[in-house]
């Protein structure tokens, strides 16, 4: 159970970080020793969704209802485009039998580059002047990089989407805004294409163990925090203090793999 809690709590705190939540999840397991399922991993995923939409509730409901305004209906065609884009390469990719691989080292070599990806990024948007502007090349770079995420680990999924409106202009908080909606379909989508998996493989007492429940109920109420102070976060930082993290946590599990610490 205690070890349920602290992957559950890792799982909430990563999920809309752009640090990588399925790295960290790695990282604890192998900490922790021992791998837990497939499905207690993707029911704990599924609780950040969940709380991701209560926190965009209120948007999410005023774009469905005003569809006449066009303003409204011009992000709900992009969003709709962008979560197309996803789930067309998302299940090519499946089709062909790619997937993340669960050693430590392309983890570790994904989260160093990703740190320099973003200082670069950051170095970019700091000479320009950024816009709330949702452009079709933003809608289809933050669809290609959902895609990205799913198939290379330690990308992050909101560091992949969120990093390329970056660099495409668009402001931080609607960066990170308009990321997180798109990630809503496509995560539940691929939840429940999961959960249907799992319990066809004969693990639904693994999905309503209380372990797997408690980790669930954990990860929703820590990724609602996650959340919410990242937006509050953006309204006047950026993301550097993210890409320091990911470097010097890079270049630490390199080194515990060199040494045979970890593997």
């Amino acid at each position: 159970m205690l070890d349920s809690i602290i992957l559950g709590i890792v799982e909430g705190i990563t999920e809309f970080l752009p640090i990588s939540s399925t790295g960290h999840l790695l990282i604890a397991e192998h900490i922790l020793g021992h791998k837990q399922t497939d499905a207690f991993n993707v029911l704990i995923q599924v609780g950040p969704i969940i709380a991701v939409t209560l926190v965009f509730w209120r948007h999410i409901l005023d774009l469905l209802t005003g569809w006449n305004t066009p303003s409204k209906r011009d992000e709900l065609t992009k969003l709709a485009a962008s979560f197309l884009i996803t789930g067309v390469l998302g299940f090519t990719a499946k089709k062909l039998g790619m997937k993340l691989p669960e050693t430590l080292i392309p983890i570790a070599f994904a989260t160093l580059v990703g740190g320099f990806v973003i200082l670069w990024a950051e170095q970019r948007a700091h000479k320009r002047r950024l816009t709330d502007t949702i452009t079709w090349g933003i809608a289809i770079a933050v669809g290609l990089g959902q895609v990205l995420a799913a198939i290379f680990p330690g990308t992050s999924r909101s560091g992949a989407t969120v990093i390329a409106a970056l660099l495409l202009g668009m402001a931080r908080p609607s960066a990170v805004r308009f990321a997180f909606l798109v990630g809503i379909p496509t995560m539940f989508a691929a939840g429940g294409l999961q959960i249907k998996e799992a319990i066809k493989a004969g693990q639904s007492a693994v999905l309503l163990a209380p372990e797997t429940l408690v980790a669930f109920a954990v990860a929703t109420v820590t990724a609602w925090i996650s959340v919410v102070w990242l937006l509050k976060f953006v309204q006047s930082r950026d993301f550097k203090p993210f890409a320091y993290y990911r470097i010097a946590l890079g270049t630490l599990l390199l080194c515990l793999v060199a040494s045979g610490v970890m593997q």
